[in-house]
């Protein structure tokens, strides 16, 4: 490997999510490889800041980090004018565009696809439906995804290898790109999370994360309201004061948390609640790093991270009367704590710097693609 030439794709860098926590752990593996990435607000990653970041031209357009959105259309141009003529190997971290880079005919282009991109494909309808009630909006997007579409089918060709973070990503790359892929599960930073010296635990369930619709809070809302039960939720985002206006008084709105705050609240609730359907799902993997049973769905990424009775127990069904019946019939007793700490070990750092090295070591040795 030494003497090839490496180099990191990713987006853009705005907020600290699962796909920049990918993109932190491939740096850490390979520290000397350039970053290339429409734009990065260099600032919020700290694990970046060694990192030599190349930006696009989107980066200095009037806006083009605050209101990037506006500058759509113009984002796979800016993709395919990195210049990586020098690189032999590629690695494109990807839940949009970074896919259709344009790589040398010899040099292995590797992609890690934490979804195909969700607002051209699977939620390409409830995408247009929230849009502003602009009708100028709503009359030129329409026409500009189904264009972003053709050219996200025709990026997918130019990829390599594909890797996906999970089997429910891997379904939708096999349907929308009609390509093969392995699966690596994201990174999990165990050793960030301990399990709580005080016994028992604390008094409260806990949910958290972006505070976006498809995450179902209404439903644990919900749920602890009419069994008075004891809920804390932490992270913000753009339903927030709609999800305060229906909580009760036995829950509590933490909000944005430090790393050690965070780690508490892991640690000393009763269970960790994911009602959503999620493609990995990693706050449910830390909760179990931090030994805490998960309550949730039984699709998706949590039917490859939870193991029912013994880290967690699956809804019975959707909605909030789903999730209250879980609550009633959940008795955290019953679980180990060691036992799902060390469940949790199987998602960690090292593991999926392991499987990355060992797949790349194939590619490049046997001329895989």
């Amino acid at each position: 490997m030494a003497h090839m030439k490496i180099a990191l794709v990713h987006d853009f860098l705005s907020q600290n999510g699962g796909a920049e926590q990918v993109l932190s752990v491939l740096h850490e593996m390979y520290p000397e490889a350039p970053i290339f990435c429409l734009f990065a607000e260099r600032d919020r990653f700290p694990s970046l800041a060694t990192a030599d970041i190349h930006e696009s031209f989107i980066a200095s357009l009037p806006g083009g980090r605050r209101h990037y959105q506006w500058y759509l259309p113009l984002m796979p141009l800016a993709t395919e004018q990195y210049d990586l003529s020098e690189f032999d190997l590629i690695i494109s971290s990807v839940s949009a565009f970074a896919k259709g880079i344009i790589t040398r005919p010899d040099a292995l282009h590797l992609c890690y696809c934490h979804t195909p991109t969700r607002y051209l494909w699977s939620d390409t309808h409830s995408y247009v439906e929230g849009l502003p009630r602009n009708r100028l909006i709503k009359l030129l997007v329409p026409p500009v995804l189904s264009w972003l579409r053709v050219w996200d089918r025709a990026a997918a060709d130019r990829v390599d290898l594909f890797i996906a973070n999970s089997n429910t990503v891997r379904d939708r790359i096999k349907k929308y790109y009609r390509r093969d892929s392995e699966i690596v599960h994201p990174p999990i930073d165990v050793s960030r999370f301990y399990i709580s010296p005080n016994a028992p635990v604390g008094n409260y369930f806990l949910a958290g994360g972006r505070l976006v619709a498809y995450k179902k809070f209404d439903w644990v809302i919900e749920a602890c309201n009419r069994l008075r039960a004891p809920l804390k939720i932490f992270g913000t985002g753009v339903i927030e004061k709609e999800l305060r206006a229906l909580a009760g008084p036995t829950i509590e709105f933490v909000g944005r948390v430090s790393d050690d705050e965070q780690k508490k609240l892991y640690a000393e609730c009763i269970a960790y609640i994911q009602p959503q359907v999620e493609d990995f799902g990693m706050t449910a993997v830390e909760a179990m790093a931090s030994g805490r049973p998960v309550i949730a769905l039984p699709r998706g990424g949590s039917t490859e991270t939870i193991v029912e009775g013994v880290t967690g127990s699956f809804m019975k069904y959707d909605g909030w009367e789903g999730v209250l019946d879980a609550i009633v019939h959940f008795d955290h007793t019953r679980f180990d704590p060691a036992t799902i700490r060390a469940h949790a070990h199987t998602f960690s750092r090292e593991i999926f710097k392991e499987k990355i090295q060992a797949i790349i070591t194939r590619a490049t040795s046997h001329d895989h693609y």
